[in-house]
């Protein structure tokens, strides 16, 4: 019998990962980016935490062989007598002695986030299929895409900060000639001024190729192909890109300062009551000590877990981005559909009905199906 005053309601999207297979809204962008770390968690926290450690552990190693080789000239540039002032052989030794330890922090910064930048768009690439990952199959994934994710990463930062770097490099001399009264008066309002101006320069920019580390992640693309990708992606979807690209930044910012909170109440209560103890039984520094240490391992904990989701989870909402790019440009959805792995059978054990004959054999996904292994 007909049912009067309904409509036709379109079939819903296949869902078998944490987005539905369509073009998506804001909510299917964060909501699936919540729902990869929830899902993902171990690899995304095993591997945030593998490149931290490794960071740590390098500068931490360089910072001692510096220490070590130039231990014996600390006391000639912070122990002298009153009155005498160090060598300067000895200040630029010490000076040196510490390039390596910069040098190398900054090439483990530049390391982690390319390679924290691949991680998000590995993990989609399975999240939104909803295929299992590993730490193993996530770590090898974005380290066989580190050298163009880094270029990616390093290019596009040169091309977004060109601008400002040109601001800087004039106004700054100016700002410095206006200080002692031999250049322009204006050299600080130059400054501004060019900052001002070229500042949505360099966050255009910077927003239109910011895609560039999924495309090179899924598509397997090069440095140069990865950036031109990205910029054609987000063509025509500039401001849509922006505003969920910050949202997502101010979501994990806000979710990290609420995860550090519970850390830093407890590093007070521990903290406060020693001071007061401290200050009523007369001075006792081994109490104030005890509970400053507790205090900054507090601090330093709730810092490392907070910024597990600082880092991990702004990559995630970029890489949907990216595939919601897709799906609405090239309709990809298409494609991931085909891709979808079949459901299995309900009952543990039991085997699929067989086929009639004459059934044709499956078609097999597309070749550009995103793979853990393949791009």
């Amino acid at each position: 019998m007909p049912q009067w005053g309904g409509g036709w309601v379109p079939p819903a999207a296949p869902k078998p990962g944490v987005i539905p297979l369509q073009p998506l809204s804001l909510g299917d962008i964060l909501g699936g980016a919540f729902a990869a770390f929830r899902r993902y968690w171990k690899p995304l926290v095993g591997m945030v935490l593998a490149v931290q450690g490794i960071a740590i552990l390098l500068v931490t190693l360089a910072v001692g062989i510096g220490v070590a080789v130039v231990f014996d000239r600390f006391s000639t540039v912070f122990d002298l007598p009153p009155g005498e002032s160090a060598a300067d052989e000895d200040v630029m030794a010490l000076l040196l002695a510490f390039v390596p330890a910069a040098v190398l922090l900054l090439v483990t910064m530049m390391v982690g986030a390319a390679l924290i930048s691949a991680l998000g768009p590995a993990v989609v690439q399975e999240a939104v299929l909803g295929r299992p990952a590993t730490f193993g199959a996530m770590w090898r994934r974005c380290w066989s895409r580190l050298p163009s994710v880094l270029g990616t990463v390093l290019l596009a930062g040169l091309i977004a900060g060109a601008p400002m770097l040109l601001v800087y490099a004039i106004g700054i001399p100016l700002v410095i000639m206006s200080a002692d009264g031999s250049g322009p008066p204006a050299g600080l309002f130059v400054l501004i001024l060019g900052v001002l101006l070229c500042l949505p320069v360099s966050v255009w920019l910077a927003t239109r190729l910011s895609l560039a580390p999924a495309a090179a992640v899924c598509e397997g693309l090069g440095t140069v192909a990865a950036l031109r990708r990205s910029s054609h992606l987000v063509k025509d979807g500039w401001w849509r890109v922006f505003g969920i690209t910050l949202l997502g930044y101010f979501v994990a910012m806000a979710a990290g300062y609420a995860i550090q909170m519970p850390f830093t109440f407890i590093g007070m209560a521990a903290f406060l009551p020693s001071m007061m103890d401290a200050g009523e039984s007369g001075p006792d520094a081994s109490v104030a000590i005890a509970g400053l240490g507790v205090y900054v391992i507090c601090i330093m904990v709730g810092g490392l877990v907070s910024s597990i989701f600082q880092f991990g989870f702004p990559p995630l909402v970029l890489a949907l981005l990216y595939v919601d790019l897709r799906m609405r440009k090239e309709n990809f959805a298409e494609t991931l559909i085909a891709a979808t792995p079949q459901t299995a059978p309900a009952t543990a054990g039991a085997t699929p009905p067989a086929a009639p004959a004459g059934t044709p054999a499956p078609t097999p996904p597309p070749a550009d199906a995103p793979s853990a292994d393949q791009a």
